[in-house]
């Protein structure tokens, strides 16, 4: 991968598993009637033996792999966020949490990145109800890199996870380094507002952060993939310094990744949290760049949202 690349991220976290099963014969895949759509057919052809497809129906997926974790397999089941989450959550709630079994959930085209589809296949919620089942880890990768290093360290990982990756073509921001679960990084530094973004988000929060440079404002840029657990020496770090900050997510404003880190800084370092999504609404749906544009997560709009936010 070279830095600017646009890559396919359900074809890149495919492409991830196929390798890593290369090496570790407990991986196993399971589909709800969507392999091919998920990235899966090399792993379909490569690993026929481990790949179940078991039909539209997540919630009994979810209990098979929960049922074959318990043998010592490594199940991974991507499917479509919403249907991964809200129509499964009392599989995920209990069949994986309260049971703490070593399944990974994969939600694809996250977000509103199903933006022509409607509410239905939006997933706007899915980092709040998935934090809330203890012993779950939330992860949304910011770009391809960082989408195999990921699902690495989700195999890697003991327990339940919960990993979000988006639809269009993601442009590649990093080069390859290890994934650290827990962990952010800092991907500019300023004093003036220290911004917090995640996923897709990502790569127009670096531009709304070089818009906001040439108008004087400086700001520490957090890129967090890891949604739950927080990284919080990291936020609590940076909000003592700049004394604001604003959480910039492809999520409702209620509790996502704005939520935890304002529940976070107001018992560790209380400073004016922006928590900056989309409004609690049934999204409207179109073209996705039309969406970031109506909502303003794009980098004009995350520009124009921290001048507000900083009373310039």
């Amino acid at each position: 991968m070279m830095i600017g690349d646009k890559l396919d991220p359900r074809k890149t976290f495919g492409a991830a598993i196929d390798e890593l099963a290369e090496k570790d014969d407990r991986i196993v895949v399971m589909s709800a009637d969507s392999g091919g759509s998920s990235g899966h057919k090399a792993f379909m052809k490569n690993h026929p033996d481990r790949y179940f497809e078991c039909g539209i129906m997540e919630q009994g997926v979810t209990g098979i792999a929960s049922g074959l974790a318990t043998t010592g397999k490594i199940p991974i089941f991507c499917a479509i966020a919403p249907f991964v989450t809200c129509r499964n959550y009392e599989m995920a709630r209990n069949d994986l949490g309260y049971m703490r079994q070593n399944v990974k959930l994969v939600g694809r085209n996250s977000g509103f990145t199903y933006s022509d589809l409607g509410a239905t296949h939006h997933s706007l919620e899915d980092f709040a109800i998935m934090r809330m089942i203890p012993g779950m880890v939330v992860l949304a990768p910011q770009d391809p890199t960082e989408i195999r290093s990921a699902a690495k360290a989700m195999v890697e990982h003991v327990g339940p996870v919960y990993m979000r990756i988006g639809n269009p073509a993601m442009e590649v921001l990093f080069e390859d380094s290890e994934f650290v679960i827990g962990k952010g990084r800092v991907l500019q530094s300023g004093d003036d507002l220290t911004i917090v973004s995640t996923g897709t988000t990502t790569v127009d929060a670096i531009k709304a952060a070089d818009m906001l440079k040439s108008k004087g404002v400086n700001v520490t840029l957090v890129g967090m993939p890891t949604v739950w657990p927080l990284d919080k020496e990291l936020l609590v770090e940076c909000a003592k310094r700049t004394g604001r900050v604003m959480v910039v997510e492809e999520h409702y404003v209620y509790g996502g990744l704005g939520g935890a880190v304002a529940e976070l800084l107001s018992e560790e370092c209380p400073v004016p949290v922006k928590r900056h999504g989309v409004p609690h609404v049934y999204a409207i749906s179109g073209p996705y760049a039309d969406l970031l544009a109506y909502y303003k997560l794009d980098a004009k709009g995350i520009a124009e949202t921290a001048l507000e936010f900083l009373g310039k």
